[in-house]
């Protein structure tokens, strides 16, 4: 077994605990990986906060990078040395895994929310020998050692060498999940109006990729006035602040309705209000998390006479490897430039990161937990 240092989360209004713990040894798929930083995402606090069943007291971080330290018998393209990025787990199996969209993984839970491997053995035990919940999206990275499996790493390519970790961090989860939204779920066509609701991580690289489409205009939406302006400066055509009628705006810009929007905030009456400014065939995608008993409400012939959609997103319909290292090439190109998101926390800094994070201060807080 492998000792690390992990943070444990205990729930809404509880500081997390820095404890010793001991990593499984490997099976044939996994990896172990010596964390050198992870990204701080909202799903991580929606844990924190209950929203999500996941059991606490747990070691969260889903957004992890680092060098690989050993692998199991059954890895191959993969070796200790290398730099990795690690991103959500999946079966490999099911229908979904199989047609290469492994977000919709038929047992994502099981991968990636059960706090253990899909067969319910631990990950991380205590020093007492007691089971630790893990396996959070197949890594729990907020530690300086985790075990992942061949299916939920991705080796960073030789191009991106000079690209230290905790930049590359945050690709795994928010950054793809908004740009994949935009490049893969919605498939963004050239010259049409896209508004995004939310300028959190998510949202912006919704908006640098929807730069990348060639989308015009690209409508940021947000109650913070500072975010709207590092929006513009992203790529961000137009800005308006959600107080100030923005949907009154959005429907005098862009008489004819809008090709696509986005919503990351998960208010029910906001993607409500973004939906009716949909043109025929738009497409309004859904990713933020919503309380489980909200409901939306459209209108029955607007919806089917108009050919509108409502499609909800998980990772961007990312498939992993090929996704997150066709984003690395736009960042290295200059082309999706989220390294102006991020703030670098130490690691014992954690509840200093994700207060940031809240008070909407920083975009994406990354806590650096070892060296390259």
């Amino acid at each position: 077994m492998t000792t690390a240092t992990a943070a444990l989360c205990h729930g809404h209004g509880k500081a997390f605990t820095f404890e010793q713990v001991q990593l499984a040894d490997l099976r044939p798929d996994e990896l172990r990986v010596r964390i050198v930083a992870c990204g701080i995402c909202h799903t991580d606090l929606a844990v924190r906060d209950g929203q999500l069943p996941v059991g606490l007291p747990a070691i969260l971080g889903h957004e992890g990078a680092g060098v690989v330290e050993a692998v199991g018998a059954d890895v191959t393209h993969i070796a200790p040395g290398d730099r990795v990025v690690m991103s959500f787990n999946s079966c490999g199996q099911c229908p979904n895994c199989a047609d290469h969209a492994p977000t919709y993984c038929y047992d994502f839970f099981a991968h990636n929310w059960s706090g253990a491997r899909a067969d319910g053995t631990a990950t991380v035990r205590g020093d007492g020998g007691a089971q630790v919940n893990a396996n959070f999206f197949g890594q729990s990275a907020f530690a300086t050692h985790a075990i992942a499996t061949v299916r939920n790493v991705v080796k960073v390519p030789e191009s991106a060498a000079a690209v230290p970790l905790t930049i590359l961090a945050p690709i795994g989860c928010g950054l793809m999940t908004g740009a994949g939204a935009v490049l893969r779920s919605m498939k963004v066509r050239a010259d049409l109006p896209i508004a995004v609701f939310g300028a959190g991580t998510v949202g912006m690289a919704a908006i640098m990729a929807a730069k990348i489409a060639g989308a015009h205009p690209i409508i940021a939406v947000d109650v913070n006035d500072d975010r709207l302006a590092l929006a513009r400066e992203l790529g961000a055509t137009h800005a308006f602040n959600a107080r100030a009628g923005a949907i009154d705006s959005i429907r005098a810009l862009c008489t004819q309705g809008l090709g696509y929007v986005f919503d990351t905030t998960g208010i029910n009456a906001v993607i409500q209000d973004a939906w009716n400014l949909l043109a025929p065939r738009g497409i309004a995608g859904i990713v933020g998390a919503s309380d489980p008993a909200d409901l939306l409400t459209f209108n029955e012939a607007a919806f089917m006479g108009g050919g509108r959609r409502v499609m909800g997103i998980l990772g961007g319909d990312s498939d992993g490897e090929g996704f997150l290292t066709e984003l690395i090439e736009h960042h290295l190109a200059g082309r999706f430039p989220y390294e102006r998101l991020i703030e670098v926390f130490p690691f014992n800094q954690i509840e200093q990161a994700i207060a940031a994070s809240e008070s909407g201060k920083v975009v994406k807080p990354v806590l650096s937990i070892g060296q390259e």
